[in-house]
């Protein structure tokens, strides 16, 4: 602050394509890969610390050990991806629309402000937390409000069992398909249409995943073929991702009933319908303004 100087907080790098960003070359760079380490745990409280440069991988073998697991999904892109990171981009994985968003599990938070003023807020018991929301504000924010020192998030139990379907429809059939099937109480965790194809996880007991499968009567995926489903959609290594020449994916956040889009030739969606992903050329604005019409 003293210097003027720009500051670039950095993990693993392994979101530093996010937002076409180009980099300050003056800017200090803050590597936080070196204050890692999981503070504190309770299985019980399901509740877990760690400091921002912790990486995910770390914490999720963590988590397994006792059948638990980060709910909204993050999605790491790269094997050294940082819970920090994660936080600072706000990402979440396919189960987002079913089980929250990353803000909706972090509870607590320790941070570095512009002033170099160290500042707690949240707690690390979910029913002890009070105060103003301020480490919300921080999911998604990019490190543009202060550096994340360390971070507590509420935690879910894994679900006792889980199951993928497949089903050969278009996307307005598909559309059609998950506005029903999200009105009515079934186990769904996950949604991804690409390419004609449609595929919908179940999650959650036993009795209770056997029963929604036989309703929605889908093609069903062994559990191997399921979890790498699902890693593929996470990091996005489905080809429906894959950009080609003056192309940018954009992710789209509309309506589930909205209409498909004609700005690109390559398109998914996810979330029941609400995020759709598109492979174009078109100018920002121009996508931004057709997004905006359509809320």
């Amino acid at each position: 602050a003293e210097k003027d100087r720009p500051l670039e907080i950095c993990g693993s790098g392994s979101k530093a394509f996010y937002g076409a960003q180009t980099r300050t070359i003056a800017a200090q760079m803050v590597d936080m890969r070196s204050y890692s380490g999981i503070t504190f745990y309770d299985p019980d409280e399901l509740v877990l610390s760690a400091k921002a440069g912790t990486p995910l991988a770390e914490i999720e073998t963590t988590l397994a050990e006792h059948r638990q697991m980060l709910s909204f999904e993050p999605p790491h892109f790269g094997p050294n991806a940082t819970l920090g990171g994660t936080v600072a981009c706000g990402f979440s994985g396919p189960r987002r629309a079913h089980a929250g968003a990353a803000k909706d599990f972090v509870i607590g938070m320790e941070l570095i402000n512009g002033n170099g003023e160290v500042l707690r807020f949240g707690g690390k018991v979910v029913k002890n937390v009070a105060g103003y929301d301020v480490h919300k504000l921080m999911v998604g924010a990019m490190g543009t409000l202060g550096l994340m020192t360390e971070i507590t998030v509420s935690l879910r139990p894994k679900p006792v069992a889980e199951t993928t379907l497949r089903f050969s429809c278009s996307a307005a059939e598909a559309q059609k398909l998950l506005n029903g099937w999200m009105a009515h109480p079934l186990p769904l965790s996950a949604s991804f249409w690409s390419n004609g194809a449609l595929f919908v996880r179940l999650s959650g007991s036993q009795a209770g995943v056997a029963a929604a499968a036989a309703i929605l009567d889908g093609e069903a995926l062994t559990e191997a073929k399921s979890a790498e489903l699902w890693v593929a959609v996470r990091e996005q290594q489905m080809p429906a991702f894959a950009v080609q020449n003056n192309e940018r994916l954009w992710r789209i956040s509309l309506p589930d009933t909205a209409p498909q889009l004609d700005i690109g030739n390559h398109f998914c969606m996810e979330w029941g319908g609400g995020l759709r992903w598109y492979l174009t050329d078109l100018p920002a604005n121009e996508i931004r303004r057709i997004a905006t019409g359509l809320g």
